[in-house]
């Protein structure tokens, strides 16, 4: 956020932190806005991530343990919704 240039429009409050009134989102698969973990396959497909020693299971886990994607979204406007039909 700080590299980006918009770290110093970030509420002042946690309360106002953890209320998402920030800029941008992170979406995780598997969570509300991006239920199907199957979509791991296509992403894992475009950034390789074997490069760097992660690897996806038959399951759509990422592994070693600890790893973990996101699509990162910047835009002022970039809000959580969910898709997935109470799925979470």
């Amino acid at each position: 956020r700080a590299e980006l240039g918009f770290a110093g429009d970030d509420p002042d409050a946690i309360e106002d932190m953890f209320a998402l009134k920030y800029r941008g989102a992170r979406f995780s698969l598997g969570y509300g806005a991006c239920p199907d973990l199957e979509d791991r396959a296509k992403i894992a497909e475009l950034l390789q991530p074997e490069r760097i020693g992660v690897k996806l299971s038959e399951e759509f886990q990422l592994h070693p343990e600890q790893s973990t994607d996101a699509i990162v979204l910047h835009h002022p406007e970039a809000k959580y919704f969910n898709a997935g039909g109470g799925r979470a």
